[in-house]
């Protein structure tokens, strides 16, 4: 089944949408994640099976949206007046959101259902609009800030992989992730 674009509904669309999560995240709650079907989200959202097929696809692509919104940050970054400071701060949130059991089983669900990367995209956008808000604060400062990818690629990519494929070879705690900005806003260029 070809899924929907993922974008931000109005109307019944919207609040079917906020049901159908709602009932996830209760239900996780409440049964666990090995025992959520379609069937049981939809009695709880209060849909039918075929508004959650036709909408998600299926349960791994239903659970996959759910992740996404889970990983959208709800706040700004902290302003603590300075690039580095800023950085290293989120950095270290940022770190311990995402290596915490709830933040891999998100981004777990994120990826697993989500054939085109679509998902993947957009929670790569979450990290890069608050990196964006850290740069422009530190630019307004008078601050030399690096490219919003240079930051991805020297601090972003390099914590999501330890994450997902080496989480036993390195602490990963605020000291590794202070240690990234540090690096980064020391070479050349950044």
């Amino acid at each position: 089944m070809s899924r929907k674009p993922m974008v931000r509904p109005g109307g019944r669309s919207a609040r079917v949408q906020q049901s159908v999560h709602a009932a996830v995240r209760e239900l996780e709650t409440e049964v666990g994640r090995d025992a959520l079907t379609v069937p049981l989200v939809a009695a709880r959202a209060g849909v039918t099976p075929s508004t959650i097929y036709r909408r998600w696809g299926d349960l791994q692509e239903l659970m996959s949206d759910v992740a996404v919104e889970r990983l959208r940050p709800e706040l700004p970054p902290e302003d603590l007046g300075g690039l580095a400071a800023d950085l290293t701060a989120w950095a270290e949130h940022f770190l311990e959101e995402m290596s915490s059991s709830a933040g891999r089983a998100y981004i777990r669900d994120a990826l697993l259902g989500d054939p085109d990367g679509t998902n993947a995209g957009q929670c790569s956008a979450y990290a890069a609009e608050q990196i964006e808000t850290i740069l422009s604060r530190a630019a307004a400062r008078g601050e030399q800030a690096p490219a919003v990818e240079r930051v991805v690629d020297r601090v972003v990519a390099p914590m999501m992989y330890r994450i997902l494929f080496r989480p036993g070879t390195e602490t990963l705690d605020a000291g590794y992730a202070a240690r990234l900005v540090e690096s980064l806003l020391a070479t050349p260029g950044s």
